[in-house]
């Protein structure tokens, strides 16, 4: 694994996101869409530092919008 930092960056955001869906869930009023939009979010980053474990600098440098999306 090449990108640590990032991985470990990223792996800090998604803690991030859920501990806010659990406080999110304590709200009567949190609805499904959100909870999917949060879950999202959380699951972006650590697919994110997943995929790019073992990316060089070069390459993560030249990544489009569609390689991030992708």
């Amino acid at each position: 694994m090449i990108q640590r930092e990032i991985i470990f960056q990223n792996i800090a955001e998604a803690r991030e996101q859920l501990e806010a869906i659990e406080k999110s869930m304590l709200d009567p009023q949190y609805e499904e869409c959100e909870l999917r939009i949060d879950l999202e979010h959380a699951y972006h980053h650590l697919n994110y530092a997943w995929n790019i474990r073992n990316e060089s600098e070069a390459s993560l440098a030249r990544h489009s919008h569609d390689d991030f999306v992708k």
